[in-house]
């Protein structure tokens, strides 16, 4: 079975402390719930967790989503987006199934990454080990007024912005699910894959597009 791969960088820095790393938590568990009902991306999609802030991790495995379990994400350090994007380089070259003669590999994966600072590391060696990585769509989140959306449409043009409030980011989170749904659906039927923000369902009123 060919997998859909969907990879969450998600920022964890001090300054995502309080209600801003609560309304990710409830996001990422609304995101699951919502699409635990979807029986096409039950099927395709398997999802991975990478947090950033000092350092940055895969806390969670590329995983079907019946196995999928929330980690606890705690906000602390400073923001390590660079390091983020090699730690992404590498799990898609380690955990992605390349298409082969023999073999129909998985689909290209989708990544979400979402901050609210400006990396403080150096992003731009952790941008060059990104590009030579096959993706498929990628989209970043600026959350609230701290974010560099400079830095991030350097990484992808689909680029969307939001406040740190709760509502705004449970949106994102929703609006995000709604797009590997469309994606699940997309690859099941046709076998085509989604390829930017235009192919995805509507951002909600919360998210602008930054252009």
């Amino acid at each position: 079975m060919r997998r859909l791969p969907v990879y969450l960088l998600l920022d964890t820095s001090g300054s995502m402390a309080g209600e801003p790393i609560e309304a990710v938590k409830n996001g990422v568990q609304v995101m699951i719930s919502s699409l635990r009902n979807d029986p096409q991306a039950v099927e395709t999609a398997y999802l991975s967790i990478i947090t950033f802030d000092s350092d940055a991790r895969q806390t969670v495995p590329l995983t079907d989503l019946a196995s999928f379990q929330m980690p606890d994400l705690k906000a602390t350090g400073t923001t390590s987006l660079g390091e983020a994007l090699k730690v992404l380089s590498n799990c898609i070259k380690t955990e992605v199934t390349k298409t082969t003669a023999e073999v129909k590999g998985d689909w290209k994966p989708l990544v979400f990454i979402m901050t609210d600072g400006q990396p403080t590391d150096d992003w731009q060696s952790g941008l060059n080990e990104f590009k030579n990585v096959r993706v498929g769509t990628v989209v970043a989140c600026a959350a609230g007024s701290g974010a560099d959306t400079s830095v991030l449409k350097q990484i992808t043009d689909s680029v969307v912005s939001l406040e740190t409030d709760q509502e705004s980011i449970k949106s994102f989170f929703k609006w995000v699910s709604a797009s590997i749904g469309v994606s699940s659906t997309k690859v099941g039927e046709s076998g085509s894959e989604v390829t930017g923000l235009n192919q995805m369902p509507p951002p909600p009123a919360e998210l602008n597009i930054v252009v």
